[in-house]
């Protein structure tokens, strides 16, 4: 005997976007297929983009794109309704590119539950000032296209964070519920994350001045 799926309550008074959002996927509980494409033409690109900074492969992240959405399609019995459909999927899709860099056995940082040692997480090292001022010397693609690269370096649970928190803007607690993580460990990830782009812009562009006065 079939169940009757049962659309999806809201806990609390809701935007109308996020009153919208709810009625398609209800919608897309119900087998309208309409509703979920319109729910992936809405957030495939950041699934995307966030695939593609965890495993830094286009075919991967392609593959991500679609098992987190196939996934998500399949389990929509199990959204509850309690955060963002973006929130839940990011999940699902986190998961999906991990297990891409498990099985390409390319990183050992594969686990977002790995416990983090916090301990000199407060401690800010000090950073060399850029001198001159870098958008002084390159032009807002070049810059775009130095951090992209700074980000890429990161190891994948770090990248996760910084891409949802600083890119995606996510709240913290957005970010820890996408994660399975806790507040503290995505603060943690995040500092740490911050700490090493800077670091990395800072020699970079302190390497490109030092190139350049070499030939003045």
């Amino acid at each position: 005997m079939a169940t009757e799926s049962v659309p999806i309550a809201a806990p609390f008074e809701l935007s109308p976007e996020a009153k919208e959002e709810l009625e398609l996927v209800n919608r897309a509980r119900e087998g309208d297929a309409t509703a979920f494409s319109t729910l992936l033409n809405r957030y495939e690109g950041k699934i995307f983009r966030l695939a593609m900074n965890i495993t830094q492969n286009r075919e991967d992240a392609e593959d991500v794109l679609q098992e987190a959405f196939l996934k998500a399609y399949e389990h929509l019995d199990q959204f509850q309704g309690n955060s963002k459909f973006y929130t839940w999927i990011v999940r699902i899709a986190v998961n999906q590119a991990l297990m891409k860099l498990r099985k390409r056995k390319t990183d050992r940082s594969v686990s977002l539950d790995e416990q983090i040692d916090t301990g000199e997480d407060t401690v800010v090292r000090e950073i060399a000032s850029w001198d001159p001022d870098p958008e002084q010397q390159f032009s807002q693609d070049e810059l775009h296209t130095i951090l992209q690269e700074a980000v890429d370096e990161l190891a994948p649970i770090y990248r996760a964070v910084f891409v949802l928190r600083d890119v995606d803007g996510l709240s913290t607690e957005e970010t820890a519920e996408a994660l399975g993580l806790s507040i503290p460990a995505v603060k943690s990830r995040l500092l740490r994350a911050r700490l090493q782009l800077r670091e990395k812009l800072t020699r970079f562009f302190k390497r490109k001045g030092d190139n350049a006065f070499a030939y003045m």
